[in-house]
């Protein structure tokens, strides 16, 4: 199992309010965090510099090698439901920090089998022949295409696109997306923030992944976002198991 990251500012923005973290587990098991934070000032790095610290914290005290398929599932619902108790707090008792939050997506592979969490907009992808997404978008534009509002064309150009319905550290409480897929022999895994998805089609990023090194594809598709203008900071996690 190979793994690699890298995030960059991009082209136009002054901060960089994306983090992330990538580390290796007992086993042949690795970990990855990416997070897209938001807020006025500064408060969007720092949302997402302290979700991605609470939730690389709760998944490397926590992980097993013998783990259960539920087990992995409350540890990383876990792990995210925290960051997102420490972010909230943090934007109620720091007023110019009101309203800050950011969007999440993690995995852990283990025993050729990934294990996914996600808030917001920032995606996971299975790379094999071919692209899939795995999570969905909490975004008020694919919530109106799941109502049969808009057509899939309409959800790039719609007004509200880039309108997050759901965000680590912006409620109270909040609601965690759990997947569990194989990632079998030849496959990679995707995570990325939308910095990369908004600028570079699915048909570039399963080309990329299949033609080069996870860590000169990186490269490639940062390039190829900063290429089309780079308005957003950018951030690529891969799990390659070739």
């Amino acid at each position: 199992m190979f793994a690699c990251a890298k995030s960059d500012i991009g082209m136009k923005r002054k901060e960089n309010q994306d983090n992330f973290r990538l580390g290796s587990l007992t086993g042949d098991a690795v970990y990855t965090v990416v997070c897209d934070g938001m807020g006025g000032a500064s408060s969007g790095s720092v949302a997402s510099s302290v979700a991605t610290e609470e939730i690389a914290k709760r998944i490397t005290q926590g992980f097993r090698e013998d783990a259960s398929s539920l087990t992995m599932k409350n540890l990383l619902v876990t792990a995210v439901s925290a960051a997102n108790t420490i972010v909230y707090n943090k934007s109620i008792t720091e007023p110019e920090k009101q309203g800050m939050g950011t969007t999440c997506v993690v995995a852990v592979v283990a025993d050729d089998t990934a294990y996914i969490v996600s808030v917001g907009d920032s995606r996971a992808y299975l790379v094999s022949d071919e692209i899939t997404q795995i999570t969905s978008d909490h975004t008020y534009v694919e919530m109106l295409y799941r109502q049969g509002k808009i057509n899939k064309d309409e959800i790039n150009t719609h007004d509200m696109r880039h309108y997050i319905t759901k965000a680590v550290g912006v409620e109270k409480e909040v609601e965690v997306d759990f997947f569990e897929v194989p990632l079998e022999k030849g496959q990679s895994l995707l995570l990325c923030t939308d910095g990369l998805t908004n600028f570079c089609d699915n048909e570039m990023i399963l080309k990329t992944v299949n033609s080069m090194p996870p860590q000169q594809a990186l490269e490639q598709l940062i390039d190829c976002a900063n290429s089309k203008g780079g308005k957003d900071n950018i951030t690529v996690s891969i799990i390659s198991n070739k």
